[in-house]
């Protein structure tokens, strides 16, 4: 019996792939929070072009 929990003990197989699965996570949740502020920050910048190219296009002729 007391060989049973020897090898029980020696195995660390599990507490490794916990290890990888908690890596992943926080690599998981980086990814997603980078994503969303380079997100955030496209949209802002490409609001701000677009206001800059309404101010200097010209205005389209009235149809009729």
């Amino acid at each position: 019996m007391s060989k049973i929990f020897a090898r029980f003990k020696k195995n660390e197989s599990g507490a490794t792939a916990i290890e990888y699965g908690l890596i992943a996570a926080l690599i998981s949740v980086a990814l997603i929070a980078g994503a969303g502020a380079l997100g955030t920050s496209l949209n802002t910048t490409f609001d701000g072009l677009s206001k800059e190219l309404d101010k200097h296009a010209p205005e389209a002729p009235a149809e009729g």
